[in-house]
């Protein structure tokens, strides 16, 4: 890693929730390889061997993000570990399958409470820690993750979507109320991307190979994302360098989102 690119976030300290697997770890190792100090919450720690490639340490905190009274100590001790919190990454989220029809009151309760209030809870919570950093040092900067179903309909997952399009609206009036503190609040979209939630989907299948590949093809580069395409995302937001860029939702999806191809045969 060069001087230059570990002075990008050099000085900053970060907190990734949901941060012991899957895109988490992988933001959390790739601002650490950045420069940054980072800390995880999540509902363990993770694992031992977890860290960047270079053997730069992860902090972790452990918190369940539905837990109010325990994110506030987490969120806390997480500052003090760090000396302070200038990056906060809302990551931690769950995932659910199906229609309207087939999901219960308490599974709509539950999904909403982790992924839409979860990022209440924890912002709320760093807050104080992200004023402090912005008056500090003119910048500070909050990042969701978000969804491309948000924006575009996808069969079978309807409160997926409905959590990911409220956190969506949830970035946009976060950036309008945080704007005069100097905080900015912005959310990347990924599309359907390789992490453990979507490994265990397929292992659910009739044909997993089959339905990797269909979900390969539905994404117009033929791929599914990789956690460290949305870890470099993020890392764009919560840069420094973006201190421009506020409200903005960044699409990691393979052009899911805005292309519109022909069928292959009619190229």
């Amino acid at each position: 890693m060069t001087t230059s690119l570990r002075a990008e976030f050099g000085g900053l300290s970060a907190l990734v929730t949901g941060g012991a697997s899957g895109i988490g770890l992988a933001v959390a190792q790739h601002l650490a390889q950045r420069g940054a100090r980072v800390a995880v919450l999540d509902r363990q720690p993770p694992p031992a061997a977890a860290g960047t490639p270079g053997g730069l340490p992860l902090e972790a905190v452990v918190a369940d993000v539905t837990d109010d009274a325990a994110v506030r100590t987490a969120v806390d001790a997480a500052a003090g570990i760090l000396g302070g919190l200038d990056i906060l990454v809302n990551n931690a989220g769950i995932g659910a399958v199906g229609t309207v029809e087939d999901n219960s009151d308490e599974e709509w309760h539950r999904v909403l409470d982790v992924n839409v209030v979860g990022i209440a809870r924890t912002t709320r919570a760093a807050l104080p820690h992200l004023r402090g950093a912005a008056q500090e040092r003119g910048h500070a900067a909050i990042v969701n993750t978000c969804s491309v179903a948000a924006t575009a309909g996808l069969p079978q997952r309807a409160l997926y979507s409905a959590s990911k399009g409220a956190i969506y609206s949830l970035t946009l009036a976060m950036a309008a109320d945080y704007l005069a503190d100097r905080i900015r609040v912005n959310c990347v979209n990924p599309g359907t991307a390789d992490t453990p939630w979507v490994d265990r989907l397929l292992q659910a299948a009739a044909d997993p190979a089959a339905e990797r590949a269909a979900l390969a093809a539905r994404q117009p580069m033929g791929r599914l994302v990789s956690a460290a395409e949305v870890a470099a995302a993020i890392g764009y937001l919560a840069s420094p360098l973006s201190g421009a860029i506020t409200g903005t939702a960044l699409a990691v999806d393979g052009g899911l989102a805005g292309l519109r191809l022909r069928p292959p045969a009619a190229r």
